[in-house]
């Protein structure tokens, strides 16, 4: 891909990209590209790629802050986070992670939280992970006019509970129950279904039973938008997730830079004088004869 210049960015300009283009897409057999991340830079980087769906996702917690689960994520600070997103890509479509629990307490406090996220962070609709127990809140929202997409497979905000980052579904047993989830999804009135780290197997059989777009982390070719995380898939990571794939080796280019300076600041060849600020001419005589009286 060759890059834009400033003047053929501008003309370059996307239209937004809504639900209404992902159903076009979708009833097109056309595939859209997704990631996830948490910030103005790689978001203005990931319009400027053609990223079309975005997850500002509480992986934040773990990608950016550094803490060991998603479940650390706070709603202040994640819609902060997401307007900055918003800022960076326009025209994506963003969906905004609910935090846990701030939407398994009460459905009241579920739709107020995600009416907030919705209005304060300008994102497209939220993002809900979990089983049958979140139904009910699905379908408050959707009477609120509040856009939900649906998540389940493995749901970080539960991986203890499904015994850590496992691929889910693997016996019959399991994937019928995966089943039963998606389609109480559908019913509730998720606009999308987000299905992460299922067997293949099964998530062609959602894929093809899904009136809904299913967005896929981990479940091979049937989807209608893959996903691999922003960070992933540029390099900052020395290990990465089994379906995460590798397109470039941002870390070691960091480092690469990052190790140049360190060691020209201790060697002295930065700053050099290109680096340096001149007074105006004339200007350092008449300072040195002030002082010098």
């Amino acid at each position: 891909m060759a890059y834009l210049t400033t003047e053929e960015k501008a003309q370059a300009k996307r239209t937004k990209v809504t639900l209404a283009t992902i159903l076009e897409k979708k009833a097109k057999g056309e595939k859209l590209a997704r990631t996830a991340l948490y910030d103005y830079p790689m978001a203005c980087l990931a319009e400027e790629a053609g990223i079309e769906i975005i997850n500002m996702g509480d992986s934040m917690a773990t990608v950016m802050l550094g803490e060991n689960s998603t479940t650390k994520a706070k709603l202040d600070i994640m819609i902060e986070h997401a307007k900055a997103v918003r800022r960076g890509s326009p025209s994506a479509f963003i969906m905004g992670d609910m935090p846990y629990m701030t939407y398994q307490c009460s459905i009241e406090e579920a739709v107020k939280n995600a009416s907030r996220y919705m209005l304060e962070a300008d994102m497209d609709c939220v993002k809900m992970e979990g089983g049958l127990e979140i139904v009910p809140v699905i379908e408050a929202c959707t009477k609120a006019s509040i856009p939900v997409i649906g998540h389940t497979g493995l749901t970080p905000q539960s991986a203890v509970m499904l015994g850590g980052y496992k691929t889910q579904a693997r016996s019959a047993e399991m994937a019928l129950k995966l089943l039963e989830v998606v389609d109480a999804f559908e019913k509730a009135g998720c606009i999308a279904i987000v299905v992460e780290a299922v067997p293949s197997e099964v998530a062609k059989i959602v894929y093809e039973r899904s009136t809904v777009p299913i967005l896929g982390s981990g479940c091979g070719p049937y989807s209608d938008s893959p996903m691999i995380n922003w960070y992933d898939l540029l390099g900052f990571f020395t290990r990465n997730a089994k379906f995460a794939k590798k397109y470039a080796n941002i870390r070691e280019e960091i480092l690469k830079g990052a190790s140049a300076f360190v060691e020209e600041c201790h060697n002295g060849a930065y700053p050099a004088p290109e680096h340096c600020y001149s007074m105006l001419p004339g200007e350092k005589e008449k300072l040195l004869e002030i002082l010098a009286k």
